[in-house]
């Protein structure tokens, strides 16, 4: 089912306490991560160059109140090690024993761009622990265009003495040029700049991506590694499902990506945020954080009309 249409539904404030990432010991090996809130437990999974910081980001980003938003730092970055999971079916059992540690029983699963991999094998391989699964901005099947030339370099760049601290000052002194290259349609970057607070997540998520840079290129070099190899028995899919996805999405096609989840997950629900590009839950935070209350509320364990 397709909706083009954001819901009549608005989402009370979201506030998540900023704290400080532990280290946990999991039956398949280390995993960093923070927790916030109370409430039926969301897993929140980043994306490429990301970490535990951009899990809650998500949270805060399209989320609701009155859940406990769990958010780890995937294999290979920061202080989660990629011997923790270099296949998107070893991270998702790795979810699976965080879980265990923190003795959760079931939780939804929030995931955007290079997150989603994982948490769609923890919907196939952990089914009757994940009440539900929202994939933002993710792939359906393998990417075969090819990172481009620039991110190599960078990585090599970074590696040499001030260019990481010279790149977070670009950061923040400058951050309307940087989110310009992810905001190239100049109508909707005049929408997230008049919106406060999807411009101050915005920007938070450009810094966090210079805060330890070298730590989290492992990750992502695996992340592109799977993207590039892995396809998905998404018929297979038995837990309730929204997609987010932008129609001008530039690095996952729609035709390619949202719209395949669309027509191969059982029942899935696709809404298509018109003209939006990788970055569309910024851009169009509204309607998609309606949508992901309304589908939160209707799915978690112990709320009214959830099944």
């Amino acid at each position: 089912m397709t909706c083009h249409l954001a819901l009549d539904v608005r989402p009370e404030p979201l506030v998540l306490a900023r704290l400080e990432p532990l280290v946990i010991q999991t039956s398949r090996g280390a995993v960093e991560y923070a927790s916030t809130g109370s409430g039926p437990a969301v897993l929140c999974l980043h994306g490429a160059m990301g970490g535990y910081d951009q899990g809650l980001l998500l949270a805060r980003t399209i989320g609701a109140a009155g859940y406990r938003y769990i958010g780890p730092s995937r294999p290979g970055y920061l202080r989660t090690p990629l011997s923790g999971g270099r296949s998107p079916e070893e991270q998702a059992d790795l979810y699976a024993g965080l879980l265990d540690a923190l003795r959760v029983e079931r939780c939804g699963v929030m995931a955007v761009s290079g997150g989603g991999p994982s948490a769609i094998h923890f919907a196939l391989r952990h089914r009757d622990r994940c009440w539900g699964l929202v994939l933002v901005s993710t792939c359906a099947d393998r990417v075969d265009t090819r990172p481009p030339l620039s991110f190599a370099i960078r990585k090599l760049l970074m590696r040499l003495p001030g260019v990481a601290s010279a790149a977070r000052r670009k950061v923040l002194d400058d951050p309307e040029s940087v989110a310009r290259r992810s905001v190239t349609n100049p109508d909707l970057f005049d929408r997230v700049r008049r919106d406060a607070d999807a411009w101050a997540l915005l920007c938070e998520l450009q810094a966090s991506t210079t805060d330890r840079m070298t730590r989290r290129f492992r990750g992502t070099d695996n992340d592109v590694r799977v993207s590039r190899t892995c396809s998905y028995p998404l018929e297979q899919i038995a837990v309730p499902t929204l997609v987010l996805h932008g129609s001008a999405d530039p690095l996952l096609p729609f035709e390619q990506h949202g719209a395949v989840f669309g027509k191969r997950i059982p029942r899935a629900k696709l809404l298509v945020l018109e003209g939006g590009e990788h970055a569309a839950i910024f851009t169009h935070r509204q309607e998609a954080r309606a949508e992901v209350t309304a589908f939160l509320a209707a799915n978690a364990p112990g709320l009214p009309g959830a099944p």
